[in-house]
């Protein structure tokens, strides 16, 4: 008995494993641009907005391929859609290596964002999909480990190519500057993630809708370990029937147009986003060598960050199961608070500086840049461990069967428009002064606590087939 429950263990954790690499792609191709900035500012001869528009320019295509996501996951499959995304990966990754201008590197990484959008929305559906109640807030936090794992590896590969060439901007290979390698090694785990997509199971949901019971309960026979298959088809199939054939007109309630649960989901999306989580992973390079670090320590410590988020994802999927959700998030909105207040106040202090170009920075000496550093870090602990993973659990679970891939793609959507406003407008908000922009941060932090503390539900142990909407 206990050797055939590990094997279905096996099985859910593994196929969960490689439908969450959708996620790794996520965080690589979305940090990946954190190394190259500078040299492509120094490349293109860009201005503080450009900028800012080319590092968030793949959050557009990012918002439109989640919006369109969950009605193709509806129509064709989950599996389908997790090729389509691995596809767009690798033709993203070639492109923006070979750019010869601002404005089709920026097309390239749009291309690259409508994959990173669909696999925000198909992996965590998938994944509550598959996945048994009792284990599916620790299978679920497996799609933020993977982004964090993405990042990371996108941070530890840019430091590396940087330091053989000598630089980001420097010629590595084929008489090619580092910066193009960063983009391009993202190949390599986009063909990985359409190899395996390929073999994996059908969500065993969407073969209900299609009418495909007999292949829906081998899914659930061979994946969840379901001891009375026919009933738990019957109890999906009666779900799926509540309403009409799913559309987004399904999404519609008397809430300003939408369902609460609706709702709910797009302004948790949001949250997650306003407190600036993305300004670290994305700019955090630049931030560090604003307070005195030379280009290989900024891109080090960056690395060092990355590290400390994957640990803290580990944890939350050690406790998301036993604490619960509503309590998790609790705790990360006052730890951001206190966070990301002590890095608006350590900027309070900063001074600044003019360098030989004329580029002006601000540069923050002993103790404030060690306060702005261990600020920082906090502040990705404590997201790590709650806002980042949990996020993505709630979304996979708390919509009705019916109405879960499109109220899903509804709020991914919410969360890239909210990461493409914040990403785009951090360059903006640094000249008028990083206090500003933190402070603006630790706002919505400690807004965020008084959301969930009034509005979010708790999903720990419940059955999809029992999510109200």
């Amino acid at each position: 008995m206990t050797e055939s429950y590990n094997r279905l263990q096996g099985r859910v954790i593994g196929i969960a494993i490689a439908a969450a690499l959708g996620g790794f792609l996520f965080g690589f191709d979305t940090a990946v641009i954190n190394g190259a900035v500078n040299a492509l500012a120094g490349e293109f001869a860009l201005e503080t907005g450009l900028t800012g528009f080319s590092v968030s320019s793949a959050l557009i295509g990012c918002a439109i391929g989640a919006w369109f996501a969950g009605t193709a996951a509806n129509r064709y499959g989950r599996i389908p859609v997790m090729v389509a995304a691995a596809v767009l990966f690798l033709v993203s990754a070639i492109g923006s290596g070979l750019a010869f201008g601002v404005w089709d590197l920026i097309a390239w990484r749009v291309v690259g964002g409508f994959g990173v959008g669909a696999a925000s929305v198909i992996a965590p559906a998938y994944i509550a999909e598959v996945s048994p109640a009792r284990v599916r807030g620790r299978l679920g936090s497996l799609q933020q480990l993977a982004i964090v794992s993405g990042i990371f590896t996108a941070l530890l590969s840019n430091a590396w190519l940087a330091q053989i060439a000598g630089g980001s901007a420097e010629i590595l290979w084929f008489d090619m500057q580092a910066w193009r390698w960063m983009f391009m090694a993202e190949a390599v785990p986009a063909i990985v993630y359409g190899v395996m997509a390929l073999r994996l199971p059908e969500s065993p949901r969407f073969l209900v809708a299609r009418g495909e019971y007999d292949k829906a309960s081998q899914v659930l026979l061979d994946f969840t370990g379901e001891t009375d298959v026919n009933l738990k088809i019957e109890q999906i199939r009666v779900s799926l029937e509540r309403e009409d054939r799913e559309s987004m007109a399904d999404l519609r309630g008397s809430s300003f147009g939408l369902r609460p649960i609706v709702w709910v989901g797009i302004l948790l999306s949001v949250f997650q986003q306003f407190v600036g989580i993305n300004v670290i992973f994305y700019y955090s390079t630049t931030l560090w060598r604003s307070v005195g670090f030379d280009e290989s320590t900024a891109l080090l410590t960056s690395v060092i960050t990355s590290v400390i988020n994957i640990a803290t994802t580990i944890v939350a999927i050690m406790l998301v199961d036993r604490v619960g959700r509503r309590k998790m998030l609790l705790v990360g909105s006052v730890g951001m608070t206190l966070a990301l207040g002590a890095m608006a106040l350590a900027f309070s202090f900063g001074e600044l500086a003019t360098g030989a170009d004329g580029s002006q920075s601000v540069e923050l000496g002993p103790p404030w840049s060690i306060v702005a550093l261990l600020g920082a870090n906090l502040f990705v602990v404590f997201f790590g461990a709650t806002w980042g993973p949990l996020v993505w659990v709630l979304l996979g679970e708390m919509f009705p069967n019916r109405i879960r891939a499109s109220a899903l793609a509804v709020a991914a959507a919410a969360q890239w428009v909210a990461n493409f406003a914040i990403s785009t407008t951090f360059p903006a908000m640094a000249d008028i002064g990083l206090t500003f922009a933190y402070g603006f941060y630790t706002f919505f932090a400690a807004l965020s606590f008084f959301f969930v503390l009034w509005k979010v539900p708790e999903t720990k142990g419940m059955e999809l087939e029992d999510m109200q909407g």
